[in-house]
């Protein structure tokens, strides 16, 4: 294929009656904007054999830094000159608007609101046609088609698998995001990494812990986080106490109201409780149902 070869600028002479023609080019603007928009001289250009453009500063208060461009020419061996033609053009000092960009390059991830509808291109690389012809097919085979994911008009082409595997792989759930380099553990071994069922499936597959934060979005086979199912806290063992047998204290019983009987009573419970002092601390459960016994054993007998 033979490259096209831009056309040269043209090397001119300046016509002398063209580059004179100062009042001649101003009148022109007047004419288009008033007197009061058209301001000084600014110089001229030449911009072929017998044409030159003329430019005078713009005094618009909503034109700051525009100029008028006033082009005029002349036929040959002709004394006059003739206005060829007369616009406003931004300096280099204008405020201009931003260039225009295509609607399809200005949305970007994350701008589409409920209700939305993004068209897709029909030459979009990322697609390519599906050739799986599903028309009069019984319900059984429509069934496997659909769990299959064919029947579809457009499947992901190479180029768009290559794409979004770049994009996901570089992504936050990558191996080279700070969360991955900071952990030795990997998805690829984590109880709670499903496997994607496409092709894509050798590298990635999607988070199932709700602790961790890939839950629910794709994430690299070699991507990792401190939510594995293999992280493990080891708790140390600490020894159970023995069983505690008070033997200095004792409850207080209430009195009866009782002359007669109220000897009787003191008496019977400083008995128990010098029972209970002279018994030794006993060292199981065997020796304080022993203890017990023959506490009962001097209750009955007084």
């Amino acid at each position: 294929m033979t490259p096209v070869k831009a056309p040269e600028p043209v090397r001119a002479k300046p016509d002398a009656v063209c580059v004179a023609a100062v009042e001649p080019a101003r009148d022109a603007a007047i004419e288009e904007a008033g007197a009061a928009q058209v301001g000084e001289h600014l110089g001229h250009s030449v911009e072929g054999e017998r044409l030159v453009t003329h430019y005078f500063a713009s005094t618009h208060p909503g034109y700051h830094g525009w100029r008028w461009a006033v082009t005029v020419t002349r036929a040959s061996r002709a004394k006059t000159v003739t206005v060829n033609e007369v616009v406003m053009l931004p300096g280099d000092a204008a405020i201009v608007a931003p260039e225009w960009v295509p609607w399809s390059e200005r949305v970007q991830p994350g701008d589409l609101r409920p209700g939305d509808l993004f068209p897709t291109l029909p030459d979009d690389p990322r697609l390519e046609p599906g050739y799986t012809d599903t028309t009069g097919a019984p319900e059984e085979v429509l069934a496997v088609v659909e769990e299959l994911g064919l029947g579809r008009e457009r499947v992901l082409s190479p180029a768009g698998r290559e794409d979004a595997a770049e994009r996901w792989y570089a992504g936050d759930f990558g191996p080279a995001s700070p969360i991955a380099q900071a952990v030795p553990f990997k998805c690829n071994s984590c109880g709670y990494w499903i496997r994607l069922a496409d092709s894509l499936g050798q590298a990635f597959g999607a988070c199932a812990n709700e602790m961790a934060p890939g839950e629910g979005r794709v994430v690299a086979y070699d991507y990792g986080c401190g939510a594995h199912s293999d992280v493990v806290i080891e708790a140390p063992d600490h020894p159970s106490t023995e069983h505690a047998f008070d033997t200095t204290g004792y409850d207080e019983l209430a009195m009866s109201s009782e002359p007669a009987e109220a000897g009787d009573e003191v008496a019977e419970a400083d008995a128990v409780q010098a029972e209970v002092e002279a018994a030794a601390e006993p060292t199981s459960d065997d020796e304080v149902e022993e203890v017990a016994a023959s506490v009962e054993e001097v209750v009955e007998k007084d």
